[in-house]
């Protein structure tokens, strides 16, 4: 099975030895992306909203990039750095993924890259 790997300028460059997403078949899986804003490289950190979005656009771009977009979404990991930011997190993430929900685990981590708040990473599939 050809496993290609999927770049757009949409989404933040990788900053180390991986792929923004590899599609293997009809599956594609997702880096974790941050809320990093592709077009000016500054952080988006005003408030966990602002971030949250700023990390949703950034997966959406990816997955536009392969021709899919959150319906396609059939997993989910959700990565904070305080459990405290779940509820907020969780309001800006339902309005990207409505109707029929992926599968999902939210996981409190010691730090993140960059010192943010908030990292998502998916896996979709046709």
């Amino acid at each position: 099975m050809d496993r290609n790997p999927i770049e757009t300028t949409g989404a933040p460059a990788p900053i180390g030895p991986y792929s923004q997403a590899v599609k293997c078949g009809d599956m594609l899986f997702l880096s974790g992306q941050i809320a990093l804003d592709p077009s000016t490289g500054v952080l988006v950190t005003a408030d966990i909203a602002a971030e949250t979005h700023q990390v949703m656009r950034n997966l959406r771009a990816v997955l536009q990039a392969a021709g899919m977009d959150f319906p396609n979404v059939v997993k989910t990991t959700i990565f904070l750095i305080d459990m405290s930011l779940f509820a907020a997190v969780n309001d800006v993430y339902a309005t990207y993924l409505t109707g029929h929900f992926p599968a999902r685990e939210t996981v409190a981590v010691k730090g993140l890259p960059r010192g943010v708040n908030v990292e998502i990473s998916m896996v979709a599939c046709h």
